[in-house]
C-alpha cells in the first residue's frame, strides 16, 4: 500500500542527485523542505527552475541543534538523506570531512528520527560499499567490503542504520545506486570532467589504461527510483538501483570525445588511483520485481543529453571548474 506522505525533508537537496530528486518531487503535491550546507559541490542554481516550490534552510546535518530545530518546526513525514561527501579522490587525500558528514551526520539524523518520531527516513548509499566484483553482480545481501575511505564512510553509515533498525526499530530504508551521470554534475567526476577538458581541447586524464568498469545510471532514473522506494518500499529493507549498462572508463571517455568531435589523441593516461576498484555491478531484481521500477534512459541517449547540456552550460561548468581539486597521485 502506498504511503501517505504529505511533507518531505530533503538533505543535500542542492547537490547533483538531490536536486534532481527535488525537481521531480516538485511535480507532486507534497510540501518540500530542502536542507543543504552549500559546500563546494552544492549549488542552488540547480533548483532555479522550481524556485518558490520548496522551503530552503542552509544547515549542516552535523549540527544536531540546528537540524533538531528544523525537524521540530517542519514535522516531515519523511527525510530523504542525500547529504554526503562523495568524491573518492578527495577522501584519499583527506578523509576527515567524509567521516564527519557521512557517519556523524547520518547518526544525527537517525537520532532525530528516533527522538522526534519521524515516520520514515530514506538513506542514499552507494554501490561502492560492496567493493569491486570481477564477474556477476552484487545483491542487497552481499557482504560490505569497501576499498576507499569514501566507501568505508558510506558502509559505516549503512551499518549504523541497520543497527538502529534492529535496536531502536526506526523506520529506515537504504538505497544503493550505481554511478550517476547527467546534467548539473560537479566537474570532478569522470563524465563532466572529461567533457570540460575536451571542450577546451585539453588533455583528458584517464586512470591507468581506462579498463575499470562502471555501471552508469542516468540521474533522472535514479531520482525516480528513490521516489518509488519512498512511496512503496518496505521499511527496514535495502534496494539496489542500477541500469545494467556497463562501460569501461576508456570507452566512456571515447564516447564523450566522439560526441564533442574531438580526437582520441586528447586522452592522457595517468598513474592509477590508490586502491582503485576495478568493476561495479548491481543486481536490481528486487527493485524491479517488487516495486515495478525500470531504468528508462539508455546510456547512449543519456550521454548525448548530458554532453549537450554541458555544451549549453559552459559558464556554469567553468565557474565550478575553477574551484575543482586537481587530483594527481604521485
Amino acid at each position: 500500500m502506498r504511503r501517505k506522505i504529505r511533507k518531505v525533508l530533503i538533505t543535500g537537496g542542492a547537490g547533483f542527485i538531490g536536486s534532481e530528486f527535488v525537481r521531480q518531487m516538485c511535480l507532486t503535491k507534497q510540501s518540500l523542505i530542502v536542507v543543504d550546507k552549500l559546500t563546494y559541490a552544492a549549488d542552488l542554481c540547480r533548483l532555479q527552475e522550481v524556485e518558490g516550490k520548496f522551503k530552503f534552510y542552509r544547515a549542516d546535518i552535523c549540527d544536531k541543534k540546528r537540524m533538531s530545530s528544523i525537524v521540530k518546526k517542519e514535522k516531515p513525514d519523511c527525510i530523504v538523506n542525500f547529504a554526503a561527501e562523495s568524491h573518492v579522490d578527495r577522501s584519499i587525500i583527506d578523509s576527515d570531512p567524509f567521516i564527519e558528514t557521512n557517519i556523524k551526520g547520518t547518526k544525527n539524523l537517525l537520532d532525530l528520527v528516533l527522538k522526534l518520531e519521524v515516520p520514515l527516513i530514506i538513506h542514499i548509499s552507494t554501490d561502492e560499499v560492496y567493493g569491486d566484483i570481477k564477474k556477476g553482480s552484487f545483491s542487497e545481501d552481499s557482504p560490505l567490503k569497501p576499498n576507499s575511505p569514501y566507501a568505508a564512510s558510506k558502509a559505516a553509515a549503512d551499518l549504523l542504520i541497520k543497527s538502529y533498525i534492529r535496536t531502536h526499530k526506526i523506520p529506515a530504508i537504504i538505497v544503493r545506486p550505481s554511478n550517476n551521470y547527467g546534467p548539473w554534475q560537479y566537474p570532478e567526476k569522470l563524465v563532466p570532467l572529461a567533457a570540460l577538458m575536451a571542450i577546451k581541447n585539453k588533455k583528458v586524464p584517464v586512470y591507468a589504461k581506462g579498463k575499470n568498469v562502471r555501471e552508469w545510471l542516468y540521474v533522472s532514473d535514479c531520482a525516480r527510483a528513490v521516489i518509488t522506494v519512498m512511496q512503496d518500499g518496505r521499511t527496514g529493507d535495502i534496494y539496489n538501483i542500477g541500469s545494467s549498462q556497463e562501460r569501461r572508463n576508456i570507452d566512456t571517455v571515447k564516447s564523450i570525445l566522439k560526441a564533442l568531435h574531438r580526437p582520441e589523441g586528447l586522452i592522457e593516461f595517468v598513474k592509477d588511483r590508490p586502491g582503485h576498484d576495478f568493476r561495479y555491478a548491481l543486481d536490481c531484481r528486487k527493485l524491479k520485481n517488487e516495486l515495478g521500477w525500470q531504468p528508462e534512459v539508455k546510456f547512449s541517449e543519456g550521454l548525448s543529453l548530458t554532453v549537450s547540456w554541458l555544451i549549453d552550460n559552459q559558464a556554469w561548468l567553468n565557474k565550478h571548474s575553477r574551484k575543482k581539486l586537481s587530483i594527481r597521485f604521485k
